[in-house]
């Protein structure tokens, strides 16, 4: 059963004292990283379902997906919150590629595409084998140029979320040349593949099993592989995240791996870190199952967190490893 949760009761529209109890030193080595004096802010709410945040430093503002209202959002942390994108295709995960451009994973289109630096959307992928995606889920660029996204297909399992429709592929796990258009199965022994990074140096491929959701059973854990070319080999488990499940995931220069966690009750929602080696190390704790996160700011050492109907945020002392 999931402890207590060290923030109940709190008043999430007003200030707390330092140091805040939402987060949690569970090893010496997370005290490291956490500041005392940093609290956990939430920033927006009003959205169905936040997703995909992604940090846009050129522009100094946060863009996420609000899946259900079809729409990628805009937060400027100095105040406001406007539509960057409507209709989004009920675009779920968002990253950008090493020349700045955001990436985007749709699922009423079941496609990837990218965002030109002049605004045009460019669809990088729609169909494999001649068949169409199950519907894109969230992605990351690799430092070649590649792109790695899963396709769990959950946009054509719910209305809510996208549109119903038969899946013709297995949910894997792809590698994209933008380049050449060519993309090629990189991971496929995971039931619902969904969040994926990688470490700092692109070794290492973290994926985020959430089979448990459609098929009892299924492990809820993140896996880790070596990135070997274009696979993705030897899986083994990084993060068992029993008793409720992780989503998004990210790294940063530490090798510290940043999950976010829901579906777990009070004492469990909101963002476990783990050490390299994959050991629970601290808990950033919040009112509501988190989806995703990253990390942004003018130094890259605020960790925005999209929690269902909001967006949460906290300065630590440490920086995203891929955050542009």
């Amino acid at each position: 059963m999931a402890a207590e949760s060290p923030i109940a009761g709190r008043d999430w529209s007003g200030p707390v004292p330092y140091p805040d109890p939402a987060v949690e030193v569970l090893d010496p080595r997370f005290a490291a990283i956490k500041l005392n004096n940093a609290a956990v802010e939430r920033l927006y709410t009003g959205a169905r379902w936040a997703e995909g945040p992604v940090w846009f430093g050129d522009h100094d503002c946060l863009l996420f997906s609000d899946i259900p209202n079809d729409r990628i959002l805009r937060l400027d942390p100095a105040g406001g919150v406007s539509v960057f994108r409507r209709p989004s295709r009920n675009a779920n995960g968002n990253c950008r590629d090493h020349q700045g451009r955001l990436l985007s994973c749709e699922h009423d289109t079941r496609r990837v595409t990218r965002t030109e630096h002049d605004g045009a959307v460019r669809v990088l992928l729609d169909r494999f084998d001649g068949k169409p995606l199950n519907g894109p889920n969230d992605l990351c660029a690799h430092r070649d140029g590649s792109i790695w996204f899963t396709d769990p297909g959950y946009g054509t399992l719910y209305q809510y979320e996208g549109h119903w429709a038969d899946h013709e592929l297995p949910a894997r796990v792809y590698r994209l040349d933008p380049a050449t258009g060519r993309a090629e199965v990189a991971v496929d022994d995971v039931v619902m593949p969904n969040g994926l990074c990688f470490s700092p140096d692109h070794a290492r491929l973290y994926v985020v099993e959430t089979g448990a959701s459609h098929h009892p059973g299924c492990p809820r854990v993140i896996y880790v592989y070596d990135v070997d070319g274009g696979r993705a080999r030897r899986r083994r488990v990084f993060a068992d995240m029993q008793p409720g499940s992780s989503d998004g995931v990210r790294a940063d220069v530490y090798g510290n791996l940043w999950a976010a966690a829901g579906w777990g009750g009070a004492g469990y929602d909101g963002v476990h870190c783990f050490s390299p080696e994959g050991e629970p190390i601290g808990r950033i704790h919040l009112p509501e199952p988190c989806a995703n996160l990253c990390f942004g700011g003018a130094k890259k050492n605020r960790l925005f967190m999209a929690a269902s109907r909001s967006i949460y945020a906290v300065y630590l002392e440490t920086v995203g490893a891929q955050a542009p």
